[in-house]
């Protein structure tokens, strides 16, 4: 039996599973991690995804290499790990947490990621309870992406704000963005609503603004991967377009994140490294649904998996902290971590 367990991920004494997730909604096939190249091949083919359950995953993998190898040069893992995915600034601060425990050795570095893992349970349930607080009965949520149980240790961030309003009686019709070009919206949370039972609508993610402009959206609400110190923030590829689309019809723009997400030494969105993915996953799709290939081969591909919103098209940053406003922003209340 695993030690601990999430919706994505178990972990055992020796080595964890994850729960692939390029193999959903087809399939629910779980597999063995037991080294650090293991953990960076999954998470660069996002079969771990999502920036709390990388962070996390990448602690216990620390541990248990630790563990297996008491006078291994810990600090070359830490690093390898690091830069595997450079724009969430979750993974950075599991890693320095785990850093931090080095001189204490391995049995220390167990404890601190079992310590990272019940955080982030607790996180996800006090954001997603604070945007469940702003959803009203009857409204229509358009989100992006998948920030459910599938990226975090618990209830999820954005997801986890309609799960909890769904448990409170409080009905919704959410609207999913397929979100291209790896279809996170279209695999994984249209099929985290069927499970959690919420009403919901798959669309493409060009269909936003119609979807804006026929008064059928109330509020939308997004994850994000780092969130700088002035409010700016990245999140999947296609956010910033939503923002600028709800900003233009005055829907109010939510951000839910744990306080780990927030980068205080990050000033400016300009300052947050955008990782450039395979040119292949915008020539076609490949997945547990099969392999297609529509442009053609060699077409020249610019594929950024992120993309920043300035911070003057958010209403509110919803932390497990409180709930944030502009003003609030600007007086760096966001970045306090009491």
């Amino acid at each position: 039996m695993p030690h601990l367990q999430s919706r994505s991920l178990r972990i055992y004494a020796e080595h964890l599973e994850y729960l692939d997730q390029t193999q959903l909604p087809q399939a629910e096939q779980w597999v063995p991690c037991d080294s650090p190249e293991a953990w960076q091949m999954a998470v660069k083919s996002l079969a771990i995804r999502g920036a709390p359950l990388i962070g996390l995953s990448a602690a216990f993998v620390l541990a248990q290499h630790a563990a297996r190898h008491p006078g291994g040069d810990w600090q070359l893992v830490s690093d390898r790990l690091r830069a595997t995915r450079p724009t969430a600034v979750n993974l950075m601060y599991c890693l320095d947490a785990m850093e931090a425990c080095f001189e204490q050795g391995a049995a220390a570095l167990a404890e601190r990621a079992a310590e990272l893992y019940a955080e982030d349970r607790e996180l996800c349930q006090r954001m997603a309870e604070r945007g469940a607080d702003l959803l009203q009965p009857g409204d229509r949520v358009l989100t992006h992406c998948n920030t459910g149980a599938l990226a975090t240790a618990g209830v999820g961030t954005a997801i986890g704000a309609l799960a909890v309003a769904k448990q409170r009686g409080v009905e919704l019709h959410v609207y999913v963005g397929e979100t291209r070009p790896l279809l996170q919206g279209g695999r994984l949370t249209a099929w985290e609503m069927a499970d959690l039972g919420i009403p919901y609508q798959l669309i493409t993610d060009s269909m936003a603004a119609s979807l804006m402009a026929a008064g059928k959206v109330d509020k939308v609400m997004v994850g994000a991967d780092r969130i700088c110190a002035n409010g700016d923030f990245a999140n999947k590829v296609g956010t910033y377009m939503l923002a600028v689309i709800a900003h233009y019809h005055q829907v109010p723009f939510y951000v839910v994140a744990p306080y780990t997400t927030v980068d205080p030494a990050c000033a400016t969105g300009a300052d947050i490294p955008i990782e450039q993915r395979d040119p292949a996953e915008i020539r076609g799709a490949a997945g547990a649904f099969g392999n297609v290939v529509w442009a053609p081969k060699d077409a020249p591909v610019w594929n950024p998996a992120f993309d920043v919103t300035p911070a003057n098209l958010v209403t509110a940053w919803v932390l497990d902290t409180g709930v944030f406003d502009a003003a609030a922003i600007a007086r760096g209340e966001h970045c306090r971590r009491d």
